[in-house]
């Protein structure tokens, strides 16, 4: 047999270098499979192919506002995603660590890799299910573009929608899917686009309201509500991909949570229930519960790493197109 492996490490890009791309950044550095190679930001982009260092990655962007003033590597760009794609250098697959405001913001990400002819795998931790339906929409452009792309690969959509899938299988009929979340960060300002996107889930908000906020009109909802934001019957994709991958109508899945902006303590625990009747006629209830030292980003960048993994695999044997968390098992990253 005359099979060549793929060179590892996989070369890995970031977009997005907020609170989810600097904790992806962090993950990655612990890995021997993977190696960062390219972040970008709204004002900037870095790439090396030996290996972007992560610590100065992340001190240059807090301290300047943007990896495009790392020295020999960083590049200041108004257009940083567009110029780093089209740079031409190598990047196995790119983890979009980016806000999902507005809604059609990560589907025209997408659209600028095909434009650029890049072939490879693309991950995304998108959260609304209208976000993924405009993914749906190309699948047949992503597919002929050479792009293997995993979609709803986080915590929820992604870690719980993947167990739900999984839990499923002992059950004959599927009667609901409860996803209910407990978020605990020490400061909302370290994740900024997640908190927003979070208010634009709350009655009252959309989308554009919450983008549209000032960062001192954020502070003030949350001094209404001691920094805690309460979710319920949220716009969350696990439904449509549950309803993808034939395990359930949408309109059985709900997902909900608690968000405490001011204490790293999560205040829930996050868990998964799946009730449905066995072929035996009897109901039951499957619970997946997330230990509570697992932080959001523990539980979005794994994933999301074991996805892009996964999808290399597949990219690898010539599979292209769209995939979810429900129809593919992640791959775990060494």
């Amino acid at each position: 047999m005359n099979t060549q492996p793929h060179p590892l490490p996989l070369r890995v890009g970031v977009l997005g270098f907020g609170g989810l791309g600097q904790a992806a950044a962090k993950l990655l550095s612990s890995k021997q499979e993977m190696i960062l190679v390219a972040a970008a930001d709204q004002k900037g982009y870095a790439y090396s192919r030996e290996g972007l260092n992560t610590q100065s990655c992340i001190t240059t962007y807090q301290n300047q506002g943007t990896v495009g003033y790392l020295e020999q590597v960083g590049t200041l760009s108004n257009n940083s995603i567009q110029d780093l794609i089209t740079t031409s250098q190598p990047v196995d697959g790119y983890f979009l660590a980016l806000p999902n405001l507005p809604n059609d913001f990560i589907p025209s990400v997408a659209k600028q890799f095909i434009q650029a002819g890049w072939r490879g795998v693309l991950v995304d931790a998108i959260k609304r299910t209208s976000a993924v339906e405009q993914l749906l929409a190309m699948k047949d452009e992503l597919q002929a573009a050479g792009i293997t792309y995993m979609t709803g690969c986080g915590a929820t959509p992604g870690l719980l929608t993947a167990a739900a899938a999984l839990a499923a299988q002992s059950y004959a009929e599927i009667h609901k899917v409860e996803i209910t979340f407990g978020v605990g960060i020490a400061n909302w300002e370290a994740y900024r686009a997640t908190v927003r996107e979070d208010i634009g889930h709350i009655p009252g908000y959309t989308v554009e309201t919450a983008r549209a906020m000032t960062d001192p009109e954020v502070e003030a909802l949350l001094d209404k509500t001691n920094g805690v934001l309460t979710l319920a019957n949220m716009e969350h994709a696990d439904d449509v991909m549950l309803e993808i991958a034939g395990i359930c109508s949408r309109d059985r899945v709900t997902v909900g949570g608690v968000v405490d902006t001011r204490n790293p303590q999560k205040p829930l625990s996050t868990n998964v229930k799946i009730t449905g009747r066995t072929f035996e006629g009897k109901i039951s209830t499957h619970t997946f519960t997330l230990g509570d030292e697992t932080s959001m980003a523990a539980n979005v960048c794994g994933p999301a790493f074991g996805y892009l993994k996964a999808g290399q695999e597949l990219h690898n044997r010539g599979i292209s197109g769209l995939f979810t968390a429900a129809e593919i098992m992640p791959k775990f990253v060494k």
